[in-house]
């Protein structure tokens, strides 16, 4: 490894979302053409259409192919720029590691990272004692960017699972594996899972770090590793 190596910034890339925005204005040039057909079969099968599909098969092809076209544009790019906001931008230097998300930004420093991973939708930075400093999801398609930007920068990277699988344990409410003050956190953190708020969510997480207690999720279920 160079030393002084420029750092490595790891984001969706930019042609990636360029293309989500011309996917959405291809699909609404194809809905142009076809409105009308499909308007004319719910008229024909059900005795009538939704008003905004018989509205979109009523403009003249020559006025439906460039509003939908735009339609569908400004869908994509609605829609790259959830992706964009969904997924941190990751920067990789021989000092450290900085992480900004929806919450901020992060900094890591290297002594701190023995272990570098992604486990499912997730990257994650460990210490040498187990603990992780971030658990952050991200494109699962940018693994392998971030393993190239972890191995160019000489950081220990382990691959796509955790290495301490086995550790995990499926969280039950009152569990005697854990005392109250964990389940009260982790049953914060679900019921903020629930109703999407996000920062309620990490805050619990934070707070379960200083007990030694690592949480992930998996589907609508949390699971818990003791450090």
């Amino acid at each position: 490894m160079a030393e002084h190596e420029p750092s490595v910034t790891v984001r969706l890339p930019d042609a990636w979302l360029s293309a989500v925005i011309l996917c959405g204005a291809a699909l609404g040039l194809g809905a142009a053409f076809a409105v009308g057909p499909l308007a004319d079969w719910m008229i024909g099968r059900f005795d009538g259409a939704p008003g905004p599909l018989r509205l979109a098969a009523a403009l003249p092809l020559v006025w439906a192919v460039p509003v939908l076209t735009l339609c569908g544009g400004v869908a994509g790019a609605w829609v790259a720029d959830s992706w964009r906001k969904e997924n941190p931008v990751i920067e990789v230097g021989a000092a450290g590691v900085v992480v900004r998300d929806a919450t901020g930004g992060h900094h890591v420093e290297r002594a701190l990272i023995a272990d570098a991973f992604t486990d499912g939708r997730d990257l994650v930075l460990r210490d040498s004692d187990g603990r992780e400093h971030v658990r952050t999801r991200v494109e699962s398609a940018l693994a392998g960017r971030l393993q190239a930007a972890f191995e160019q920068h000489g950081y220990s990277w382990r691959g796509t699972a955790d290495p301490h699988e086995a550790d995990w344990t499926d969280w039950v409410d009152n569990d005697p594996g854990l005392d109250e003050r964990a389940h009260t956190l982790l049953r914060t953190r679900q019921r903020a899972l629930a109703d999407h708020r996000t920062g309620t969510a990490d805050e619990a997480r934070d707070e379960l770090r200083p007990l030694g207690i690592t949480v992930r999720d998996r589907g609508k279920a949390q699971q818990y590793r003791k450090v």
